[in-house]
């Protein structure tokens, strides 16, 4: 575990966090809230927001769309967790908030980005995040960088079909990835926003095992005591299914370009970013099916 010293709430001042509802930002604001910060959530819907996430949160409107919007939430703060909705749009919307970040005078930014969004051969979504990253890098503001692989909770995708037909259907083939609990990406995150010791530095994070599709799969029939099947489909199919249900065509052909790269590849490597800066064990993929075993029976 990496030795690093935990700042006070008053060192740490505001910590505004966007994408504050979603599956990884909603878990960041609890945490901090949980813990004492005074933390600021960028929502739409501010009524929505609280019943989501809780008490002890400030609430701020605001759009990445529009970095206008963002000024207000800003002022006052000291970091900033910046998560992006995986739009196409992603570049330009992160240029906004990073130039608003720094005239606010945010110290230390955290960008939740993607892994591999640093390699040559990254897909566009991965390159989408490097937009971002390198602009935070020559921002002269402190910068840590949280690159997480697939969420286990995206397996709740096949709920549907697992209780109507006991089935998983997708594309992917034999490939494995090391896919994460977002509750662990959130404890590295949190960690970065609050503790010393993160700046300049860029996390990979992943789960503790390679697993493909229908290894998950698997896990969810062990889990759920019923048996399952993975089917995997054509990439043209799946490409059909996609668009079919109303996702944009640059979105699903990012998500199929990974889905290419894990097929033909070889098994993602295993980071061991969650337990050197948490100091606890990544969350396996068996533990998470086992407690989301309601949402597939």
């Amino acid at each position: 575990m990496l030795s690093l010293m935990t700042m006070t709430n008053e060192e740490n001042g505001v910590i505004v966090v966007t994408g504050a509802t979603g599956t990884v930002g909603s878990e960041v604001v609890r945490r901090l809230a949980a813990a004492g910060h005074r933390v600021r959530a960028v929502v739409r819907d501010e009524a929505a927001a609280a019943a989501r996430l809780g008490p002890g949160v400030e609430f701020a409107p605001g759009d990445l769309s529009d970095p206008g919007t963002l000024e207000k939430a800003l002022t006052g703060a000291t970091r900033m967790y910046l998560l992006s909705p995986l739009v196409p749009e992603l570049p330009v919307w992160e240029a906004g908030a990073i130039a608003a970040a720094q005239r606010a005078g945010i110290r230390h930014l955290v960008k939740h980005s993607n892994i591999g969004a640093a390699d040559d051969a990254a897909s566009r979504m991965q390159r989408w995040h490097r937009a971002g990253e390198e602009l935070i890098e020559n921002s002269g503001m402190a910068w840590t960088f949280i690159r997480p692989t697939g969420f286990m909770t995206n397996a709740l995708a096949w709920a549907a079909t697992i209780r109507a037909q006991g089935a998983v259907y997708w594309t992917g083939g034999d490939g494995r990835i090391a896919v994460v609990d977002p509750r662990d990406i959130a404890a590295v995150a949190v960690a970065a926003l609050t503790a010393t010791g993160h700046d300049g530095k860029a996390y990979d994070i992943t789960g503790p095992q390679p697993l493909s599709n229908a290894e998950q799969t698997a896990a969810i029939a062990e889990a759920i005591g019923r048996p399952l099947r993975y089917v995997d489909i054509p990439e043209a199919a799946a490409r059909d299914n996609m668009l079919a249900m109303g996702m944009r065509a640059e979105i699903v052909e990012g998500l199929l370009e990974f889905t290419a790269e894990t097929r033909t590849g070889p098994d993602q490597a295993v980071s061991s970013a969650i337990p050197d800066v948490t100091g606890h064990p990544a969350r396996t993929f068996t533990a998470w099916a086992a407690e989301n075993a309601a949402a597939f029976r």
